[in-house]
Formats: structure tokens, sequence, C-alpha cells
């Protein structure tokens, strides 16, 4: 007698459901990140709000900037501004998630998570996947307000695909670093007190200002300064109608880039708090 075995009755792979269960737990605490963010809109709301004020100073403010000789050809202040309103939305809101994470160390939920049968990578991934949805979030919005206000994205259609996914790199990126330091410290005050440095790295960037119109040490800092190349990256998208590779290259993979080497550190963070567990 033979009994015949449906491929409905084969036992999966034991390798094939630990993935499957992981991509499970990683959706999950990913899910209960980004409602968790949701759900607190004083937290967030800073995120959004202060990047269009500061746009919208910095228009007010810097209108005639526009017809200076060097600067590039925009039809106003605020089109230029909108990739500094998407960098800036991104810090705060990175800053944000890497905190969040740091008061669930605080109060004893991570300890909590570690007892459970959750992957480790899981709960850190899972967080970090919440800022990316945020930052592609964050640049829609801010796209969609400044459009209201004239401003359009030369690249067309194809422009501002980028320009949002270039943005949820870049809030991946600075999460990942930012909870780097949330896991090393398990302070919501130290990753809070680490956001006026980035925020300092910003001016010292061509975020808010071209880079054709500095000069001296400060010049030579804007060079270097890799923030520079990320806001040029999305501006590119936003002021220019060809779409050449090194646009491409600046929006796209060094964010990317950026991003493995902050998760390298995370992770690296994460191994020694398991180890002093």
């Amino acid at each position: 007698m033979t009994l015949a075995v449906t491929p409905d009755t084969v036992p999966e792979p034991l390798h094939v459901h630990l993935h499957q269960s992981a991509i499970r737990q990683t959706l999950a605490l990913a899910r209960r990140s980004l409602l968790g963010r949701l759900r607190q809109p004083a937290v967030l709301a800073p995120s959004f709000v202060f990047p269009l004020f500061f746009a919208a100073l910095s228009a007010s403010s810097y209108s005639r900037v526009k017809n200076a000789p060097g600067f590039p050809k925009v039809d106003s202040f605020l089109q230029f501004g909108l990739a500094a309103a998407i960098m800036q939305g991104a810090f705060f809101g990175a800053t944000s998630a890497a905190a969040d994470l740091a008061v669930d160390i605080e109060q004893g939920f991570w300890e909590r998570l570690m007892a459970s049968p959750v992957r480790r990578t899981s709960i850190v991934i899972g967080r970090l996947m919440s800022s990316f949805v945020i930052g592609a979030l964050q640049s829609a919005v801010f796209i969609g307000i400044l459009a209201v206000f004239g401003v359009r994205i030369r690249s067309g259609p194809i422009g501002v695909l980028v320009i949002v996914l270039s943005a949820s790199l870049v809030s991946l990126a600075m999460s990942t670093l930012m909870s780097t330091f949330a896991i090393k410290t398990g302070s919501p005050e130290v990753v809070q007190g680490m956001f006026p440095l980035v925020f300092v790295m910003m001016f010292l960037s061509s975020t808010f200002m071209a880079r054709e119109l500095m000069n001296g040490w400060f010049r030579r800092v804007v060079d270097i300064n890799p923030i520079s190349y990320l806001a040029e990256g999305i501006r590119g998208f936003v002021i220019e109608r060809p779409l050449t590779g090194w646009r491409f290259f600046e929006a796209l993979a060094i964010p990317a880039i950026g991003c493995v080497l902050a998760l390298g550190l995370c992770l690296r963070a994460l191994r020694r708090r398991l180890a002093q567990m």
C-alpha cells in the first residue's frame, strides 16, 4: 500500500519557515512603530511644520538671491528651498524615531521584546522601516503643499518618484545612525542632544544656499560635507529638466550607501548591547 503525498502536505523546510517568520515579525513591528508615531501628532508635527516654516521664511528673506550671478536658474527661491525642507523633515523625523527607540529601552519595553521569541534584528529593522515610510510621506506632503504656491518639479513624474525615494533613503540612513546612539545609551536625551550637531552640519552644507555663492573655508567644508550632495541630488530633480546619471547617483546611491554603513554600525551596537544583557 502506498501513500500519495500532495504538495500541500509536504512540510516546508525549517529555514524557509524561519525566514517567513522573521519577515512577519519585522512587518508587525514596523506597523506598530508607524501607528505609534502617527498616533502622536504632537511628536510628529515638528518634522512637518518647521521645515515648511523655514522654507517660507527663507523664500521671503532671500527672494532676490535667485538673480545673483552663478545662482541656479529657478522660478523662485521657494523652488530652490524644497530640497532643504525635505532634508530637514527627514532629519527631524529620524531623530524622533530614534528617541522613541531609546524610550522603549529606558522604560523596559525593549527587555520584554528581547524575552519574546522575536528575532533581534527584526526589532530594530521594523522600527527603521517606519522611518522609511514617514520619509516618503513627508516628502509627498512638502511637494504637494509647495506646489500650491507655484513650485513645480521640472524633471516631471519620474523626478517626483526619485525625490520621494531619495527622501525615504535619507530618512532611513539618518534614523539608523541615530538608532545606533539610542541602542548604545538607551537615553532619549542623548539622542535629542545629537540633533543640534546634525543641524549644524546642515548649515555647513549647500542645503540652504547654492554652493556657487560660497568661498573660503566655508566652501571647502561644504565641498567635503556629504549632506551637500544629498541636498543637491534632490534639488537637481526639482530645478533641472535633463536627468543626468550624476543626479541619480547623488539622490539614490549616496543615501543608499549611507543606509548600509549606518546599518552596520547599528547592528554592531545591537550585538554589544545583547552581550551585556
